[in-house]
């Protein structure tokens, strides 16, 4: 196990920068999740991370060996791709135990590593077959177990699970997580899904065009995002953006409809043209709330999720409840004036007036 400290790194092809001066600390111990959309660099970082690509500037540290300029197989490293990357003509013992055969480990040492690999990761009953005959989640459960035997230092994930169906990728990432915790490795795992970093990671790294937006525990990041960036990207549904203004009454939607929110000392001044956030999941069914009309509805058993309208403008709602709501029905909700946010021109979080009359910026450890 080892920390891992990303020092102002930088990666260019040809004349265009695609990573910016990326700075990151990773105690030892624990699980980070790199997330973003598809071009921000995520991937990019974690193969500079592996060796797999140069860095332009910077350095890279892992535990106290500056690795910027080390080959893969120098770094104490193990990295699990998306394609799973399995020789066909191996069994899955083989395939295990490859690495460390190329490194000339007795044959003795090889099979005490990947029985203790395959008794973590169930695969005692499938050391004899080969890639063909496994099903998507065995081949991925080989492909940890062929980092495992290694015992590394840190654990690479390239989008592990993308290959797999949703209802398969939700047990992988139980195994990974219930994996991670039973050795204790520093693990980076990159992904484009938000649900995947928020049930999994202890840190959460949000990358947008090369730049880090922000870090923080999952639950940090949907409370208190410090962009209106990271508080789209992060919960899901996403959260509802409404076009508005804050004025002594309260937030004012285009249409006039207002919505109470904490802005301290912007309601007692004149209209200040604001963006207001409001997740789906904090909106409740209120007599006393604001009007919106459904326009779809979408009943899943535990919870009713409508795309309505509210004030002109679309918004989504969910409720912890089966709800006897039809196209074109309305009804009145409201949210807690805590669980508002605020963002301004620039799209930063306004912070709560009780903690701070400043701008929230991004967080970077």
């Amino acid at each position: 196990m080892a920390n891992v400290s990303i020092n102002g790194v930088g990666k260019t092809f040809g004349t265009v920068e695609v990573l910016h001066d990326v700075s990151i600390r990773i105690p030892d111990g624990t699980f980070v999740a790199l997330v973003g959309p598809s071009g921000c660099g995520k991937s990019t970082l974690l193969r500079m991370i592996a060796g797999l690509e140069d860095v332009s500037w910077g350095d890279i540290i892992i535990g106290e060996r500056d690795v910027t300029d080390l080959p893969p197989k120098s770094r104490d490293i193990a990295m699990v791709f998306q394609n799973y990357a399995l020789y066909p003509h191996m069994t899955v013992a083989r395939n295990m135990g490859f690495s460390l055969r190329i490194n000339r480990k007795s044959q003795s040492e090889i099979d005490t590593h990947v029985a203790r690999a395959s008794g973590i990761l169930g695969l005692d009953a499938l050391l004899e077959r080969f890639p063909r005959q496994l099903s998507g989640g065995q081949r991925q459960r080989v492909a940890m177990g062929r980092a495992i035997v290694r015992s590394p230092s840190l654990f690479l994930f390239d989008e592990p699970l993308s290959n797999l169906d949703a209802k398969l990728r939700v047990q992988m990432r139980a195994e990974i997580k219930d994996l991670h915790q039973r050795l204790g490795t520093t693990t980076i795992y990159v992904t484009h899904d938000q649900v995947e970093a928020m049930t999994m990671a202890d840190q959460i790294v949000v990358m947008r065009d090369g730049n880090i937006e922000q870090i923080g525990s999952p639950l940090d990041l949907y409370d208190q995002p410090s962009n209106q960036f990271v508080a789209g990207f992060i919960g899901s549904p996403s959260m509802n953006f409404l076009s508005g203004s804050v004025t002594p009454g309260g937030f004012r939607l285009t249409d006039g409809t207002i919505l109470p929110v904490r802005a301290g000392p912007l309601m007692s001044g004149a209209a200040t043209a604001v963006t207001c956030g409001v997740r789906p999941e904090h909106l409740r069914r209120d007599d006393g709330g604001v009007e919106i009309q459904a326009i779809v509805v979408e009943p899943t058993g535990s919870e009713t999720q409508i795309v309505a309208r509210l004030g002109g403008q679309p918004l989504i709602a969910v409720f912890r409840e089966r709800l006897a709501i039809r196209p074109g029905d309305k009804l009145r909700v409201s949210a807690d004036p805590a669980h508002v946010h605020l963002f301004d021109a620039g799209g930063l979080r306004m912070v709560d007036p009780e903690l701070s009359d400043q701008y929230e910026r991004a967080s970077v450890v």
